[in-house]
């Protein structure tokens, strides 16, 4: 495969992966009750923040020398999230 395929197949995964959070935050609600995207945005950025610990945890268990860094980074991102989701959700 030459570099323009394989950076096309690279941009698409990313491509997913926004579509697919986004569809998972609850696009088509505000379209069926005419309000506001603000809750869609949110949520999505929600699950990037959950995806970005979830991401650091992975890295925390195949590497050596930063596991202790990458483990609290990852708890601490996730911890971010669930106040997020409280946040939203009135739920304090």
């Amino acid at each position: 495969m030459n570099k323009t395929t394989l950076k096309l197949i690279s941009g698409f995964k990313y491509i997913y992966l926004i579509a697919f959070f986004v569809l998972l935050s609850g696009f088509f609600h505000p379209l069926i009750s005419n309000t506001s995207f603000d809750v869609v945005i949110l949520g999505t950025m929600v699950l990037f923040v959950g995806l970005a610990g979830g991401v650091l945890l992975y890295k925390s268990a195949i590497s050596e020398k930063r596991r202790g860094l990458f483990l609290g980074g990852g708890f601490g991102l996730i911890a971010i999230s669930l106040f997020y989701i409280f946040q939203i959700t009135g739920r304090s």
